[in-house]
C-alpha cells in the first residue's frame, strides 16, 4: 500500500541514517475508504494527491513544533504491506479535514522503501515559516491566519528520486 508520510528535512536526515522511518505508531496519509467516499468523483491520481496534501499539513504541523527546522515541508511516498496500516483513533491529533486520509502505521518503514520525496522549494521557505508560525491562530479560527497557512498550501512540493533525497538535508 502507498502512504504518505509526513517529515521535515532534520527527521528525513535521521531516518536515513537510521535506515528506517519511526519509532511506532506513526501517522501517515493514504487512499482510504473514508478519502474515496468524500471524494467519489476522483480518480486514483486524485485520490493519491488528496492524501500527499494532507501529508504536506502534517508536515507543516510538524514544523510549527520544529522552528528549527528549515521552513520545507517534506512528505515522503513510502510503500509499506497492508498489515501494517491501521485506522487512526479519533484523539490522535490529525486535523479535522484530514482525519479521512489518516492511517497508523504500526511498524517501522525501512528507508528503501521509500519510493519518492516531496519537498518544497527553497523559494516557498517564508510562506511555510510564515504559516508554520501562524497555525495555532489559524486553528483557533482566526480567518487571516488561516489565509496565511493557505499561503504555503499554494506551493506545489517539489518530486525527488531517492538517491536526491540525501542531498536535500542541510
Amino acid at each position: 500500500m502507498r502512504v504518505y508520510l509526513p517529515s521535515t528535512l532534520p527527521s528525513l536526515g535521521r531516518a536515513l541514517a537510521a535506515g528506517e522511518i519511526g519509532p511506532v505508531p506513526l501517522t501517515a496519509y493514504a487512499v482510504t475508504p473514508e478519502l474515496r467516499e468524500w471524494y467519489a468523483e476522483g480518480d486514483l491520481e486524485e485520490l493519491e494527491y488528496a492524501a500527499l496534501t494532507a501529508a504536506a499539513r502534517a508536515s507543516l504541523r510538524m514544523l510549527a513544533d520544529d522552528p528549527a527546522a528549515p521552513p520545507r515541508r517534506v512528505v515522503l511516498a513510502v510503500e509499506v504491506p497492508d498489515q501494517a496500516v491501521g485506522r487512526v483513533p479519533g484523539d490522535a491529533g490529525v486535523a479535522d479535514e484530514d482525519e479521512r486520509a489518516a492511517v497508523r502505521l504500526t511498524a517501522p518503514v525501512p528507508a528503501k522503501k521509500i519510493a519518492s520525496g516531496h519537498v518544497d522549494d527553497p523559494g516557498a521557505a517564508d510562506d511555510v515559516r510564515a504559516a508554520a508560525a501562524a497555525l495555532a491562530a489559524a486553528d483557533a479560527g482566526d480567518d487571516d491566519a488561516r489565509f496565511t497557512v493557505d499561503g504555503a498550501e499554494g506551493h506545489e512540493l517539489l518530486w525527488y528520486a531517492t538517491q536526491e533525497l540525501s542531498h536535500l538535508l542541510p
